[in-house]
């Protein structure tokens, strides 16, 4: 597993760069199949591959595992990208609302909820319109260090999980977020930055100028305008809100009250947004009440 050797091995530029020369190869060898919906794969009565179910991603698969709504039909496909992204936010909101430690304080409610309802307006301003209805590409969504084998030069020999694979806009197909060995809440943008234009010049090398998507220039785009740490909040609920106040709304101003934010965009969010915070409140203390039993249990 590359996790066996990443933390000592991920200072040294050949074994990045062969690494990096793998994941490229990837990438662009799933992308060369423009698909015409989002959606995920499943196998007909013919044994061929199917794109008819929405994108299972983990995290759809552990909101379930928690019996969180996810209020997506296991059949829907999106045909653009609005509708995904629209999906995709209502998974976060579900979460806040039905997950029992969803918040910790009022506090931490104002600070997600304002994020989620900010969230809701601003990804116009960072994706292309004309990428809108595609195209859309096959990519693998876990691509994580315990995924990926490799040999003692880090070239990549095997891969594993492979069934949260799914078709996604062009737009949110980025490198890896781990590069820098850092959590998903706590990346630093220029350490991260570095690596990414590290990563995206072997990819530039290895896309051929066939392909009949030029991925390169939308990806390099990406983390310049915004589009990675969008696709990044997407993907972690625990993270969605400190990406968005790390990574986003400073693109957009440079800083204000962060009181006078929330109590502007706070109650936007729902119509009982005031009430559902002041219920998920409860909700913790319960929760944490619960807990100190199974545990003396």
């Amino acid at each position: 597993m590359l996790s066996a050797t990443w933390e000592e091995g991920r200072f040294n530029p050949t074994l990045r760069s062969n690494l990096f020369r793998g994941l490229s190869r990837i990438i662009l060898t799933m992308a060369r199949v423009p698909l015409p919906k989002i959606g995920s794969f499943s196998i007909d009565d013919d044994g061929y591959l199917k794109l008819n179910n929405r994108p299972l991603t983990m995290e759809i698969q552990q909101l379930e595992n928690e019996r969180i709504p996810v209020n997506i039909h296991r059949g829907t496909t999106h045909l653009g990208i609005e509708s995904f992204i629209h999906d995709a936010l209502s998974l976060h909101e579900s979460r806040l609302r039905y997950q029992p430690n969803a918040l910790n304080s009022r506090e931490d409610g104002l600070y997600q909820a304002s994020a989620l309802m900010v969230m809701r307006s601003i990804w116009p301003c960072l994706f292309s319109r004309e990428l809108f209805r595609g195209p859309f590409l096959f990519n693998l969504t876990d691509l994580n260090q315990s995924n990926i084998f490799v040999d003692n030069d880090w070239n990549i020999v095997r891969l594993i999980d492979l069934e949260w694979a799914c078709s996604q806009p062009a737009e949110m197909i980025h490198p890896p977020y781990w590069l820098t060995n850092q959590a998903i809440d706590l990346i630093d943008s220029s350490e991260y930055e570095a690596l990414h234009t590290e990563f995206m010049d072997i990819f530039a090398e290895e896309q051929r100028s066939s392909d009949p998507f030029q991925l390169y220039p939308t990806m390099k785009k990406g983390l310049e305008n915004g589009t990675f740490w969008y696709s990044l909040a997407l993907t972690s609920p625990s993270a969605f809100s400190t990406i968005f106040y790390d990574h986003l709304q400073p693109k957009f101003t440079n800083g204000h009250g962060i009181t006078e934010f929330w109590s502007i965009t706070m109650p936007y969010f729902s119509l009982d947004t005031a009430a559902l915070i002041q219920q998920k409140v409860k909700d913790k203390e319960r929760y944490d009440v619960s807990l100190q039993e199974a545990f003396r249990c």
